[in-house]
This record gives C-alpha cells, structure tokens and sequence, in this order.
C-alpha cells in the first residue's frame, strides 16, 4: 500500500484511481497487452498516413492516432518524425493492435505527476535523472542530489547549504522567513523585485516577485505554483522532496513573495523557487491593492468606436465595454473562459467572433504554450438553450477541475441562450455556485433572466430598437472591444449573420475588408451547414477556415452549395403540400413538417419555415403584411412573423381555447409553441385563433 502522489490520499501504487488520468506515464514494457486503457503515455511520432499517425509508446510497442480522434485536421499537425508527443491508450485489440486518442495537454507540464508504467511492479515514481531530463524537477532539486559536486553545480557549498536551510525553514512554517510575513521582513540582501512581463529578458537572474497564487499543481518532483502579478502571470516549481506537496499552507487565492531564478525550460519560463512567503496584513493588503489597481486599469477596454454606426448596436455601447471589462479581467485572473451559444449561424458567429478576440490574450497572459486548451473553451448549445442538462454538465466539469487541478470558476459567455425562460434554470444553478456570467442576445427577454447575469448585453433591456440587431453583430462588436488587434479581422462578420436585409454599413464593412456580398452570403450558408452536424461539438478549426482564412475562399463555396442543394429538396417536397388558411385579416402558409419532410435531416425544420417565410414574401403576389407562417412537426409549432407574435402571449390564450392540448410556449418573439401530439388539431386550429386575434 502507498499514497497517491497528487493528493495523498492511501492507494494500491503511486497513484490512486480517481487521479491517474492527470499522470503521465512512460511504457516501460514490451508487449501492447501491458498497456492500461484510459492512462495518458508519452511517445514520439513513428510515422503518418493518409487515416492517421503511427506513435511508439515504446521501443518495442506502436499505436495508431486515428485522424478522427485529432481536434484539427491531419495535415495541420506540426509533427516531426521522433518528436515527443502525448497519447491516450483507449483500447488494445485481440490482434495486438493499439488504438490511441488525442490529448490536449501536449506538454509535460500539462499534467499534475509523471510515473513509470512497469508491467512488473507497476506504477512506480520516476527517477530522478529522468525528471531532471524533462524539466519536471525544480533547480533546487539538483543542488539537493549528495552525489554531485560543487563543480557539476556551479555553486559555493556555503550559499547550497543555505538555500537549502532557508528553504526547509520555510516550508517547515519556523525561522525568520516563515508564512505569514508582512511588507517589513524585507533584508538588505534581498533579489530585486521584478515584474513577471519582464522575466523572459532576465534569464539566469535570481530575483523577486509578488503576486497572487492561481494555480497549483503536484508532480512526481516539485509542486508548481502559478503566479499572477500585475502584468503576467509564470509558473514557480518548489521543491522539498519528490512527489511531496512544498508549502501546504499556501493555496490558490493567497498572496506571496517569492524569490527564485528564472530559467527557459522547452522555451517555457519557470521560476525555481528558493524561498516563499505567503503574506498577510499589511503586506498581502499592498500587493493585493497593486494588483486590484493594475487588473482594473488593464481589464477595462478603450472607449473605442463600435464597428459600424448603428442605432441597435449603439444603445447597448456601454454594456458592451462592460462585457469586454468581464472577459479581459478573466483572462488576467487566471479565469477560464467558457463561451455557449446557440447551434445556428448566427451563435457560431457571435461564438467564433469572441473566440478570435480571447485566444490571442490568453497566450500573451500565460508562458505554457497550450494554455489556450485550459483557459478558453467554446461549446455549442445543441438544443438552443442554457437549460439545466447543460448547466448541469458545466457545472460538473469545473467543481471537478477546482477539486482535482485547483482551478478558478470560469466565467461563461452565453451568446443567443440567456434571455429567456429556457435558460432560467441553468443560470440560476451557474449563480447558486457564483460562477461569473455574461449574456450576449437580440432576443425579447423574460422578466427577470436577464438579472441572472452579471451583464446582460441586450438592445431590449436598453430600450434600443433591436429589429434589425443580429447576436453575430452583438459578438463582432464586443470582440472589438475585447481586443481591439482583431477588429479589421472580425469586421466582416456582422454581414454575415443576416440572412436577409442587413444593415448597409454592415455590407460595405464586410466589402471593404474583402467579403462581397456573395461570399458572406457563402459563408453564412456554409456554417448553418455545419453547424446542423455534430451540433455539440465546437470545430474550432474547420469555422476558423470558413470564417477567417479568405484565402480558402472555395472551402466556403463548395459547403455552402451543399447548403442550397439540401435546402432546394426539401423545398421542393414541401412547396406543393404547402397549406394556406385565412382568418379575419390575417393569411397564414402553413408547412406540415412531421409529414413532408426529412427527419433528422438537413435542414432543421426551424430553419425550414424561415425560408419558406422569406420566400412566401418575396414572390409574385405576395400575401400582406399580416402574414404568419407555422411550421407544424410532430408536437410543436414553429412561428414566423417578422417579430410580431410573441409566443408566449398565443400560448397562454390557445390554452384557453384548447385546454386539453397541452400548449406551451419556448421563447418569446417568433417562438415554438410546445403541445400534445395526440392533439395536434386542436393545438393548430387554437394557436391560428390566438395569433388572429392579435394581429
């Protein structure tokens, strides 16, 4: 029996069950059968294929890296052959042959320990040579080793030996430097304080930083903090023996001192941690003044223009900066970013477009180079909604990264998904747990959800005209705002979220930055297209290609006439079985989705009434103004009217008609009305009746 090298906690080995997936393993075997599915190896490239890449787990075992398991696309991969990579085993079959998957810790430094897969004494700690050779093991560990000389250390044997005692004195919480010390314990002999910003041109220095602890992790050798100060942020490994937690007492959210030297390991800075102070009083109380000062300075955007003058979008201008001012401060927290939108054209622009701004700030605010994969996360709602299965899925995952890798809450941007009641719940639990929250929407919000948001960024709560305000140009702007460096790169964006009659200076934006009206009209049919597949999954890569590689102009045009080839048979099965039906003054086109289109298919039939409204419109005698048309599908009814039903209201009053139908309404302005699918007579005839007498 032994302990877990993470948590401490008894364990049959080194590690215990619930944490073995944060270790990084090395194959000491000889054989695939010795492999253990689920654990996460280091290997090197062996080779590509047209299906994949060829790892060696081992000099004696290969897996296969299926393309389907990458995150990107395989000729993206900046693989060499022999290069270090990291691997999931996730199966080994009966013929010997071994299935990998991707891992997006593709650095050691990702991972919270580092062990030894033996076959014949199992999971064992790494030694120490080889800690050394992979940068895991802090510089105050090899002045630690008995067998080296002073020579092989570079170092006088006294200034060792008291750095060494300084540093067990601290950990141990006695002596002159213990935990709790203040502004004046600072000695003459003292590093010079210096500002993270400025380490990378001061390698090889011993110096002095204060900030705040945002993170902290244990390998098999040092535990490493992660330090914030008032420009950047470094990780500091301490190191007091091997797998062995330094400074317990200290833990994410404290301010300290720390002196160590700063060295490049992978290109990546560290700090080696000689001595550290956890502060308080006075002390913490200045630093954290410092850095609440600077954090507040450097979160809040410029009073910068909005992209294009427009009435909507202005009336908002103030939120906006305050939305930016919520994700900038994220970022320089430490806080990941979790960005939810609605799975259609317009949430992937909204989506993409804030995408686009944070990236680029995440990896100027942090050192380790994968620190965009930890700190920025972009997940599509596939059902349109924040409702309680999403939040609850959320929720999960970040207690879970707070218990197992000390990381902040998130702050969660939700874009076309947090005004109305279907997303109550799910912001509600987001509060009950003080997650930071952000909305970003154009659509006609229910009382009070709007309160469930820290801001709320939506031209109706503003009392702007918010008729022609699309969410893509809502996301476009506050990505401006957010980072002013991609504004030219995220201006054509707006025009693209219209599918009808967008404003003229969105138009001339898009063509000034090299996006004519057909190729907006290009992209925008090419994302709801793949937005329709895999709703769940973001496809970071292939909506960055569409949406910002103008060079790869053909990739949009030949996924957006896939668009219209889909769209046009479906229009073509339900265009003669269209239904026309008129009461008092009001016409309504009605579309019997559940029984002349393809289900499960492309396109969604939400999508499918839209164009059946627009086109109904748009034709030769086309009926009035008071013109509706409904989607009608298996138990739901799906409104288009230019925004003048809500649904809401028509539900409440077809209830009063058809009381057995069970009607009830998602969204507001133009949205679906729920009902019993043995009712569905009823519902329609009472929903027509209820819009009549509206209109």
């Amino acid at each position: 029996m032994g302990s877990c090298i993470i948590c401490g906690t008894p364990a049959d080995g080194a590690i215990c069950q619930s944490h073995e997936q944060d270790v990084l393993f090395e194959f000491a075997g000889d054989s695939p059968d010795q492999l253990t599915s689920g654990r996460y190896y280091k290997g090197t490239v062996d080779g590509f294929a047209e299906f994949g890449v060829f790892i060696n787990i081992s000099d004696h075992v290969t897996g296969l890296l299926h393309k389907s398991e990458l995150d990107r696309r395989l000729d993206s991969l900046d693989w060499d052959d022999g290069e270090t990579v990291f691997v999931q085993v996730t199966g080994v079959r009966d013929n010997g042959n071994v299935d990998l998957g991707w891992s997006l810790r593709q650095s050691e430094r990702g991972f919270r320990g580092k062990l030894i897969d033996d076959p014949e004494r199992g999971a064992v700690p790494a030694d120490e040579s080889d800690d050394d050779d992979d940068g895991a093991v802090s510089a105050s560990t090899r002045r630690a080793e008995p067998d080296e000389t002073d020579a092989d250390r570079g170092t006088d044997t006294d200034e060792t030996d008291d750095a060494d005692d300084g540093q067990q004195a601290t950990t141990d919480g006695a002596g002159a430097n213990a935990v709790g010390a203040d502004a004046d314990s600072e000695t003459e002999s003292a590093p010079p304080r210096a500002q993270i910003a400025s380490l990378r041109d001061r390698v090889g220095e011993t110096l002095r930083i204060e900030g705040e602890v945002v993170g902290a992790r244990q390998t098999s050798g040092p535990t490493v903090f992660e330090v914030r100060d008032e420009t950047a942020t470094v990780d500091c490994a301490a190191f007091v023996e091997a797998g062995v937690r330094a400074y317990p007492e200290v833990d994410t959210g404290d301010f300290v001192r720390l002196d160590g030297e700063v060295e490049l390991r992978h290109n990546e800075l560290q700090v080696e941690t000689e001595e550290l102070e956890k502060l308080t009083g006075e002390g913490r109380e200045t630093v954290e003044t410092r850095l609440e000062d600077a954090l507040r300075d450097e979160a809040r955007p410029e009073d910068v223009e909005l992209l294009a003058d427009h009435d909507g979008v202005a009336a908002v201008h103030d939120t906006i900066r305050d939305a930016a001012e919520a994700i900038r401060r994220a970022v320089i927290e430490s806080r990941p970013v979790i960005v939810r939108h609605n799975a259609t054209a317009d949430g992937y622009v909204a989506g993409a477009a804030i995408e686009r701004a944070v990236l680029p700030l995440v990896r100027d605010e942090h050192a380790k180079s994968d620190a965009e994969y930890h700190y920025f996360d972009r997940r599509p709602l596939e059902g349109g909604d924040y409702d309680m299965a999403d939040a609850t899925k959320d929720v999960t995952q970040m207690l879970e990264n707070r218990d197992r890798h000390d990381e902040k809450l998130p702050l969660f941007v939700l874009a076309a998904a947090g005004s109305t009641d279907e997303s109550r719940d799910g912001l509600e639990l987001l509060d009950i747990y003080d997650a930071p929250r952000v909305t970003v929407d154009a659509t006609y919000p229910d009382e009070g959800v709007a309160d469930l948001a820290d801001v709320a960024v939506n031209p109706h709560l503003d009392g702007g005209d918010a008729s022609d305000v699309t969410v893509g140009a809502l996301g476009a702007n506050l990505a401006a705002h957010v980072n002013d460096d991609v504004r030219s790169g995220v201006s054509h964006l707006p025009a693209v979220s219209y599918w009808e009659d967008a404003p003229q200076a969105y138009v001339d934006l898009a063509d000034e930055a090299g996006y004519d009206a057909d190729h907006t009209t290009a992209l925008r049919e090419a994302v709801a297209l793949e937005a329709f597949y895999q709703s769940y999954e973001d496809k970071r890569e292939l909506i960055t290609d569409l949406l910002f590689e103008h060079e790869k102009r053909d990739l949009a045009e030949h996924v957006a006439e896939q668009f219209r080839q889909k769209l046009q048979t479906e229009l073509d099965t339900v265009e003669p079985n269209l239904s026309v039906r008129g009461v008092g003054d009001v016409s309504f086109t009605v579309l019997d989705a559940e029984s002349f289109t393809h289900r499960f298919d492309f396109p969604p039939a939400a999508l499918l009434v839209e164009e059946v409204h627009r086109r109904k419109l748009g034709a030769e005698g086309a009926p009035g103004e008071d013109h509706v048309t409904l989607g009608v599908d298996e138990d739901d009814i799906h409104i288009r009217s230019d925004g003048r039903v809500n649904a809401r209201e028509v539900a409440a009053a077809a209830d009063e008609i058809a009381p057995e139908a069970g009607l009830s309404a998602s969204g507001t302005i133009d949205g679906t009305i729920d009902f019993l699918a043995g009712e569905r007579e009823a519902a329609e005839d009472a929903v027509v009746e209820a819009i009549a007498d509206r209109l």
